[in-house]
């Protein structure tokens, strides 16, 4: 089988000694490199399915990073960020990453978020399916009906639709921004309040369904997660 290519860019070495230790006992092949300057160049040449990048880096800020290989490159980028930086979390996430974990980290929840990064950046056909099925969520976009548990869910239109992003973003985190921009469109970005009480209102309807696990989770400051349970 055909290890899996993941490109790590953080300058700190025990952070990378870590990183690559985890992900090559998970049959990874991994490349690590230090700088920005050598992280980009390296993600020419190495070819990742997935990169790694913490936002602190030595020479080129990370998030110029972000937008330089956000200029040629669709790969899954997972973010590292430092405890309680929602800013940056949300700029790196509307700048164009795929999620972020939070230092200090545990390696289950690592390995857990570049397992959802890699499906999301190599589907197996459910992103342009008329019907995705989310764990125990069915959405058939064909149809517009919802189901949960295999329980028909009644939402209105403004729900669904706020659901539907969640669902083809699932395991990845949504900001605010992005969720107001689609819903409400570019003039809304401010208003979180509207996306409080919708969500709360689908997060009602979906645990209306009898054995219905919680789905959707908050990422304070940041957005919300539509889990994919594995």
């Amino acid at each position: 089988m055909l290890q899996r290519r993941i490109l790590v860019i953080d300058d700190e070495p025990s952070v990378a000694k870590l990183l690559r230790l985890s992900l090559e006992l998970q049959n990874f092949s991994v490349r690590t490199e230090g700088t920005g300057a050598a992280g980009i160049q390296a993600a020419i040449e190495f070819r990742p399915e997935l990169v790694v990048l913490d936002l602190g880096l030595p020479d080129i800020d990370g998030f110029e990073v972000l937008n330089r290989l956000r200029e040629w490159s669709r790969v899954p980028i997972l973010v590292l960020t430092v405890q309680d930086s929602d800013e940056d979390k949300v700029r790196a996430l509307d700048g164009g990453a795929d999620d972020f974990v939070t230092k200090p980290f545990s390696v289950p929840e690592l390995l857990a978020r570049v397992r959802v990064a890699l499906r999301h950046g190599h589907p197996t056909g459910a992103a342009g399916a008329p019907v995705v099925n989310v764990g125990p969520l069915e959405i058939d976009f064909a149809g517009h009906l919802v189901k949960m548990e295999g329980r028909e869910i009644r939402l209105t239109a403004t729900e669904y639709d706020l659901l539907s992003v969640l669902v083809k973003n699932a395991g990845k985190v949504v900001t605010h921004r992005v969720l107001l921009k689609e819903i409400w469109g570019p003039n809304a970005t401010e208003h979180t309040q509207y996306l409080r009480v919708y969500m709360g209102q689908i997060r009602k309807k979906l645990k209306a369904a009898p054995g219905a696990p919680e789905i959707i989770v908050t990422e304070p400051g940041v957005g919300y997660r539509l889990l994919t349970g594995g």
